[in-house]
């Protein structure tokens, strides 16, 4: 899976961001993240650890995925905190997480090629090309599937939220299709044989 990579704001007025650090190995202090509120409900943009922490003991561990999932939303909320203008998680819609998704892309560390490149639809290249590297479609889905937990769970109702948009849906088939001609790959899930049962009488 690509390195996500961290980020701070530069001088640009739109979303001019500069790595830092890399998201899997640092998180967001509290005292930088954002919470807002939706219809009543807080939906905060802080450590998980907080809320995890009255429900766990402490002698209790956290999964390896409730550990990436804390660590991506206080990422994505620095990211909102980052934002010009700052930009809200109860304002946060579809549109901005698919800008938060293409942002990513620098720091991906797959390579994807282009359709002039001659290993185009390649899936073991024998020679480097100078096609740009971008983050996998796996990263990226799993990303999406930890965010849009996380969402939920901290108040944010299932209808409102964004990462479960119907245009980040899209976005995420549209690279998976693309990476996938492109590496000449498939990502198609292998079904399932279907076992018959025979009942002798």
């Amino acid at each position: 899976m690509d390195s996500l990579q961290g980020f701070e704001t530069t001088g640009n007025p739109s979303v001019a961001l500069t790595p830092i650090f890399p998201l899997s190995m640092t998180t967001v202090s509290a005292a930088s993240a954002a919470t807002t509120t939706t219809n009543g409900n807080p939906l905060s943009v802080s450590s998980l650890s907080s809320s995890s922490s009255s429900s766990t003991s402490p002698t209790t561990t956290l999964s390896r995925y409730e550990n990436q999932k804390r660590r991506d939303w206080n990422t994505f909320g620095q990211y909102l905190c980052n934002h010009r203008p700052p930009l809200s998680l109860s304002r946060c819609s579809g549109a901005h997480v698919l800008e938060f998704l293409r942002y990513l892309d620098q720091f991906g560390k797959t390579k994807v090629h282009t359709p002039l490149c001659p290993f185009f639809g390649h899936p073991n290249p024998p020679a480097p090309c100078p096609c740009p590297l971008r983050q996998a479609w796996g990263s990226l889905d799993a990303l999406i599937g930890r965010l849009r937990a996380a969402f939920e769970e901290h108040g944010g109702k299932p209808e409102a939220n964004p990462f479960g948009a119907r245009a980040v849906r899209l976005y995420l088939r549209e690279v998976r299709d693309s990476q996938a001609k492109a590496r000449g790959i498939s990502y198609e899930k292998k079904k399932r044989k279907r076992i018959s049962l025979f009942f002798f009488h």
